[in-house]
């Protein structure tokens, strides 16, 4: 029975892949589609639909590991794997690698037709050791050494600034994530253009701004503090800061590519869909959905914001302004604000689901 599920869901994806809504997106705006968290054939199905990169997290290897159809696959590389090691952290950082390289290996034809501009596939590793910036900085030189396509994802937090800043000089293709407002987003960029000016090194470098996952927490918190707000007004709270960091890289003349991330709804693309942006979302439910939807390419991005609904969420919500505003969070606050550790929680968990399982597979 599961295999004839499996196959019906496998030639239904196919032909959705198909279909050419991303395509027609991009014939008529700047707007570009990444997948996100893959299994191999997803790729491949993503890549026929007109995705033009791809971003996995340290959450990836645990839903390999636990994953329908690629779970029996995972676990192989995970055997081979624990007889490289005895430190099961490490075991984890090179099954990830193992598992990153199919998936990137399916997108270096795009990467080599287009010369280096579409098809890199980011990896973002262990996530416990990532406040120390010597640990972040010898795992991006690993990991960059299993494809010229591989770009290296990189929390925006003191220490990863610190490391972003050594790998800019050594020429290292870069996402910068974990970004939940301005504050960051201006620290990466002016640190992004210093190095550049410092090194005349200028590698590709992405900002990605996790909308999704903001709405996600901010939805929690608002329950949790009872806060009275308009349903409407606070779903919109996301887009509001996307537009504002959207129009201060334009303004100011970033050097930076701009990645739309953490993608919980449908809007989180749609509403961006004009602007020169990557918005990399999940096959099943997200991609899949909108190729399924099929519906027409509106430009939305430039949008502007209903002063009522700005007006509301910084009157209301003051864990909004932190985000919204320039100065609304410190280099050093980074690591800390409620939202980023959310989504960190979420990758630590992932993280160390994988490393209990490989403790107890040498049993």
């Amino acid at each position: 029975m599961n295999r004839q599920k499996n196959i019906m869901q496998e030639t239904r994806d196919s032909k959705l892949a198909q279909r050419d809504y991303f395509k027609r997106v991009a014939r008529l705006t700047p707007t570009k589609m990444w997948i996100n968290n893959v299994t191999r054939e997803e790729a491949e199905w993503a890549l026929m639909a007109g995705a033009k990169g791809c971003t996995q997290n340290p959450s990836y290897t645990w839903k390999m590991l636990t994953h329908e159809r690629e779970g029996d696959y995972a676990k192989q590389l995970l055997r081979e794997t624990l007889t490289e090691t005895d430190d099961d952290n490490d075991v984890i950082c090179r099954l990830q690698r193992k598992l990153i390289y199919g998936v990137s290996q399916k997108f270096m034809p795009l990467w080599e037709q287009t010369h280096g501009q579409h098809g890199y596939v980011s990896i973002q590793g262990d996530p416990i050791h990532e406040d120390d910036a010597q640990v972040i900085i010898q795992e991006a030189r690993n990991n960059r050494q299993l494809n010229p396509n591989m770009m290296i994802k990189i929390p925006a937090t003191k220490a990863g600034l610190e490391a972003m800043r050594v790998l800019i000089a050594e020429d290292t293709p870069l996402n910068a994530t974990e970004v939940m407002g301005v504050s960051q987003m201006v620290a990466l960029c002016e640190m992004y253009r210093e190095v550049v000016a410092e090194t005349g090194k200028r590698p590709m470098m992405y900002v990605s701004l996790i909308t999704g996952i903001y709405d996600e927490w901010l939805q929690k918190d608002i329950q949790e503090k009872g806060i009275a707000i308009n349903p409407d007004v606070a779903k919109q709270a996301g887009m509001v800061i996307a537009k504002k960091v959207y129009q201060l890289m334009h303004d100011r003349g970033y050097q930076n590519g701009f990645i739309g991330g953490g993608v919980r709804g449908i809007h989180h693309f749609t509403e961006m869909v004009g602007g020169d942006v990557c918005i990399t979302m999940n096959w099943q439910g997200q991609v899949d959905g909108l190729l399924q939807l099929d519906l027409p390419v509106v430009a939305r991005l430039f949008n502007p914001v209903q002063p009522e609904v700005l007006e509301t969420l910084l009157d209301r919500l003051p864990q909004f302004r932190k985000a919204y505003f320039e100065h609304g969070l410190a280099v050093s606050e980074f690591a800390e604000y409620e939202p980023v550790e959310y989504f960190r929680h979420m990758f630590v968990t992932a993280w160390e689901n994988c490393v209990s399982l490989a403790a107890s597979m040498r049993e």
